[in-house]
């Protein structure tokens, strides 16, 4: 648990936020492997000595090859205004980093796609015009940085869609390192993805006060350069 006591990036008695490592789960699924919901609440009843259960609500999720940023609630009214608050786009400001192979037409830009998700392929596709079941699909980028190989993007999503980064970005030629699923090349060795939530802003739900989060990205050469380069850059 002290390794994950590390990652705690904020914490008061309404939430906690954390920086979840590839491979993680951010709640279950069918697979019934261990998530970090259930680190989580081992560690609060560790370090609050708590006799009974521990209360903790998921507010979003975050794909499992993804790193970054996850909010959950600590009691039932946190959860419910929170959820309040990330119903509404523009109350939340979500950024992402993305490490991409190409560089969009343009050096920043909006991207809108309509979306379609296919649930048993767990895959959604992004497509120039509207679709039958399709959902819009909205983000900003800036180009931050460049190697060699490799581009860093920001990204901040105006909606919330299944895969919504992976699918927009690989429709516009910009596929993220690792995301085979999703016309990368080759897989990263961790079976993770270059696409880390990098910032999250929000009003407190409970004390009313703005709150800013950054995350650092995951160990690796590549996250290692692009951190060293833009490591203070927020939009």
């Amino acid at each position: 648990m002290s390794s994950l006591a590390k990652r705690v990036l904020y914490e008061d008695n309404h939430l906690i936020i954390i920086n979840k490592e590839v491979g993680e789960l951010t709640q279950g699924d069918q697979s019934g492997d261990r998530t970090l919901v259930d680190n989580l609440k081992e560690y609060l009843k560790q370090k609050y000595n708590k006799p009974g259960n521990v209360y903790l609500g998921v507010i979003h999720r975050l794909d499992r090859p993804t790193s970054g940023i996850v909010i959950y609630a600590k009691t039932e009214k946190a959860l419910s205004r929170m959820n309040a608050l990330f119903s509404k786009a523009q109350q939340v400001k979500k950024t992402y980093w993305a490490v991409v192979d190409a560089l969009p037409q343009c050096p920043e830009g909006v991207v809108v796609h309509h979306l379609v998700r296919n649930g048993q392929k767990n895959k959604s596709t992004a497509f120039a015009s509207p679709k039958k079941g399709s959902k819009e699909g909205r983000l900003s980028y800036t180009v931050v940085a460049a190697s060699q190989n490799y581009f860093l993007l920001e990204v901040e999503l105006h909606t919330g869609r299944h895969h919504q980064i992976r699918a927009q970005l690989a429709a516009v030629g910009s596929h993220i390192k690792g995301d085979v699923k999703y016309g990368f090349k080759r897989a990263n060795e961790d079976q993770g993805i270059h696409l880390h939530a990098r910032m999250v802003s929000f009003l407190h739900p409970v004390q009313q006060k703005e709150i800013t989060v950054i995350a650092p990205p995951p160990r690796d050469p590549v996250w290692d350069y692009f951190n060293s380069v833009a490591g203070s850059h927020t939009r």
